[in-house]
């Protein structure tokens, strides 16, 4: 798992733009009353606080890798419990879970292929596992990150730096999962967000898949890395007339039901 200091701050600018793919995805899980659900890589609660809403007799567990996010997650829904964990180790400490919902944060984590199947394993039978992840390792907001940073005078700084692992192809969770579920149902969306700001795009890379790049950073090479970052994106991401950044969003989702 890539290891970096969030900002709970800096990711919760976009909120309504985060939270839109994590409210579609829950339209689609089939479940009217589960008895035990997990946020699996809950961030900062927001999410957390809508599966409460969605499902208020349920126990509720939030898990993350982030002791700064776990603050602010127990803060925003003090009656669920939030433990700190590995996404690709965890394993429940009780009952199997009846839904495992993951809204952008599998991502972080390689070897999916060990991974999913193995999530899918935990569940009770008849339990749903819920993912959406950004699949955007070859837009210019993601692959112009390694660009930049292996040319300036960071660049011995942030050798060996990565972000986030390229995700699958929707085909191969189709076959990671299939002989392992009851129903399976994988789709993709692109969202068309809309920001607002002279670097907009800059701003919401650096709420996440910028972050390990800034982490390893001096405080002094920041500005000029983030400078550098966002010229280089700002040709792919113009400003429109009106003052807006359109930022297409490529995004995967999978329900698998065991």
């Amino acid at each position: 798992m890539v290891e970096q200091n969030w900002d709970p701050t800096q990711y919760l600018r976009f909120t309504d733009e985060r939270l839109r793919p994590a409210l579609d995805l829950l339209a689609q899980v089939p479940l009217d009353a589960p008895a035990s659900v997990v946020d699996l890589g809950c961030g900062p609660g927001n999410v957390t606080a809508i599966l409460r809403q969605r499902f208020p007799a349920a126990q509720l567990l939030g898990v993350d890798g982030s002791a700064a996010m776990l603050e602010k997650a127990r803060a925003a829904v003090p009656e669920a419990r939030f433990i700190e964990g590995d996404f690709a180790t965890w394993a429940p400490d009780g009952p199997a879970p009846d839904l495992i919902y993951s809204n952008a944060a599998l991502h972080w984590v390689g070897g999916h292929a060990a991974l999913f199947p193995r999530l899918v394993s935990l569940l009770e039978p008849g339990g749903v596992l819920a993912v959406q992840m950004p699949a955007m390792h070859n837009a210019p907001l993601r692959a112009l990150q390694y660009s930049v940073a292996a040319d300036g005078p960071w660049a011995e700084a942030l050798r060996g730096v990565g972000s986030a692992p390229p995700v699958l192809e929707p085909g191969d969770y189709w076959d990671l999962l299939r002989p392992h579920v009851a129903a399976l149902d994988i789709w993709e969306t692109t969202y068309l967000h809309v920001l607002k700001g002279e670097d907009a795009v800059g701003e919401w890379a650096s709420g996440s898949s910028l972050r390990p790049f800034l982490d390893r950073l001096p405080p002094e090479m920041r500005p000029a890395f983030r400078q550098a970052y966002a010229e280089a994106v700002r040709p792919h991401y113009p400003r429109r007339a009106d003052g807006t950044t359109l930022l297409p969003f490529r995004r995967l989702f999978l329900l698998a039901r065991a």
